[in-house]
């Protein structure tokens, strides 16, 4: 890999878009960003300071003081702010700020894996990789029931399912960088898949790519 090379990685909440590419940032050797904890950090820091979150000048101000190499997963994955985030993240000027910050990191060498949920499309249009990663809703709420009860918690499954159905009509309904799949992106559901099959998968459409290239 000569150049600054990028995958970008869109999808739903729970379709293992973030595990994918915690594998696929090792395997090739490239930096990793999950944009999602970028607008995490900006919903922690208005909950941190008792700011309303629909305050979008506090919101702005918050995205510039966003410090990628300082996004600490284990407070920002808080399902508390992952709601907060998903409000915040409707404002165009708050995404902008964040989209510039997101960019910078992809072309810093030798490249990147970035997953979120508007990568392909508005990130890294240009992105060398685009892959959108889904699965069906049931499967994604059975995932995340699955996660909470194996450190110990419980939850109720028509909760997570209809929290998960609010999100994604969130994230595809917003004026603003609506969640969808890049024209050019490979498609790949989860939906019965383990993970490591769906990494062979995308290992598999990337090492194409890489080949035709060389």
């Amino acid at each position: 890999m000569t150049h600054v090379f990028t995958i970008a990685i869109d999808g739903p909440a729970g379709a293992g878009k973030g595990t994918l590419a915690r594998r696929l940032a090792d395997h090739y050797r490239l930096n990793l960003l999950d944009t999602g904890l970028t607008y995490r950090a900006v919903a922690y820091a208005l909950i941190q300071h008792a700011l309303p979150l629909d305050n979008v000048s506090a919101a702005e101000t918050a995205a510039r003081q966003v410090d990628l190499a300082k996004l600490d997963r284990t407070v920002l994955s808080a399902h508390a702010v992952g709601e907060a985030a998903s409000k915040v993240a409707v404002y165009p000027t708050v995404r902008r700020i964040l989209v510039e910050k997101q960019r910078d990191f992809a072309k810093t060498p030798p490249g990147a894996v970035l997953d979120g949920r508007d990568i392909g499309t508005v990130v890294c249009p240009d992105a060398d990789i685009k892959l959108y990663v889904t699965a069906s809703a049931e499967v994604r709420a059975q995932r995340r029931l699955a996660e909470i009860e194996s450190i110990g918690g419980t939850a109720d499954f028509t909760e997570i399912l209809a929290d998960i159905m609010r999100r994604d009509e969130r994230d595809m309904g917003r004026a603003d960088s609506p969640l969808k799949p890049a024209a050019d992106a490979h498609l790949l559901d989860t939906s019965e898949m383990a993970i490591e099959a769906a990494f062979l998968a995308a290992m598999a459409i990337i090492d194409d790519v890489l080949a035709k290239r060389d």
